[in-house]
């Protein structure tokens, strides 16, 4: 993906906990974020080149969108790239649901384009592919991907772009050391062939792959992360504790290498970023080069696990 910023980053950013809505109780993560707390995660992440903004309007029903325009007050709009996405799911019933979901994101974001626009979900794809046309000619966005999406699906919404003389730029798919659906189906191998750019969610797993984590020390109660994780970690712990030695090894943690992992299989992982710590972890994470036997060995860990964390959004590649 290119825009005026460049090529993308080796690493996008992820604002889902953004959508928190600040109450005790209501966060993704267990935990409150502060504006001022986000402006240092992007004061941070724009100085050391992490300048992809990755949301959708589903995070917080818009709030993630609104206070990342807030967190982004100040910089030049070629500063950064902005992802976000279509999803049709929550489309309303007006005559063109596509345009209506992007002008809001658009206003919410302070922006008149978006970079890359993603449609979130699969429902229809030759109902929905073809609204992105004109959105593409009048450059309200510079580029298309797909999320959710298996290889047949993409491969449809790839040719009802290339009717109009655009493609499918970009994939975005859960994928990480435990779940590498888009590996096994061919989706990474189509990418590569298409020179088409995949982006990687939930790499972390959502925490549970940080090596912050184990048995006796769960994921935070009350949150919902917990609730998927913490029954789990008992059959992580081999993969997590050889992840940690990788990692201390290299100066970085086991969260680190996951993320290393991602880039290693030629992926562009997005990052969840909740603390301006984090990027000091992407910052290594990027530094380290895995070797293959690394890499084998710890996709066998993960195998051995014997572990589904597919989403409850997500349909089998």
């Amino acid at each position: 993906m290119t825009s005026t910023t460049g090529t993308t980053p080796a690493a996008a950013l992820g604002t889902w906990a953004w959508g928190d809505s600040g109450e005790v109780g209501d966060g993704y993560f267990g935990s409150q974020l502060t504006g001022a707390g986000l402006r240092e995660i992007v004061e941070k992440a724009q100085s050391n080149g992490f300048t992809l903004w990755d949301t959708a309007v589903v995070y917080g029903m818009g709030r993630s969108e609104t206070v990342l325009a807030q967190a982004l007050k100040g910089y030049a709009r070629s500063e950064y790239q902005l992802s976000t996405k279509f999803t049709p799911q929550i489309a309303g019933d007006g005559d063109d649901p596509v345009a209506d979901m992007l002008e809001q994101s658009l206003d919410r974001l302070g922006t008149d384009y978006v970079d890359l626009y993603w449609i979130h979900n699969t429902a229809d794809v030759a109902r929905w592919t073809p609204r992105l046309i004109p959105l593409l000619q009048r450059g309200r966005i510079k580029q298309v991907g797909v999320s959710n999406h298996n290889l047949e699906e993409i491969a449809l919404a790839d040719q009802i772009l290339g009717e109009a003389g655009f493609r499918v730029e970009a994939v975005q798919n859960h994928y990480s050391l435990l779940y590498r659906s888009s590996e096994r189906a061919g989706i990474l191998e189509h990418c590569r062939e298409h020179d088409v750019r995949f982006f990687s969610y939930m790499v972390l797993e959502q925490g549970a792959l940080t090596g912050r984590y184990h048995p006796d020390r769960p994921l935070p109660e009350g949150s919902s992360r917990a609730a998927v994780y913490n029954d789990i970690l008992p059959q992580l712990q081999a993969l997590t504790d050889r992840m940690a030695a990788i990692g201390e090894a290299r100066g970085a943690s086991a969260a680190g290498v996951a993320t290393a992992w991602a880039i290693a299989k030629g992926t562009t992982p997005i990052i969840g970023v909740t603390k301006a710590s984090h990027l000091d972890g992407l910052v290594r994470a990027h530094g380290i080069e895995l070797a293959e036997e690394d890499i084998a060995e710890l996709e066998a860990l993960a195998d051995a696990a014997g572990v589904d964390t597919r989403g409850s959004w997500e349909h089998e590649r």
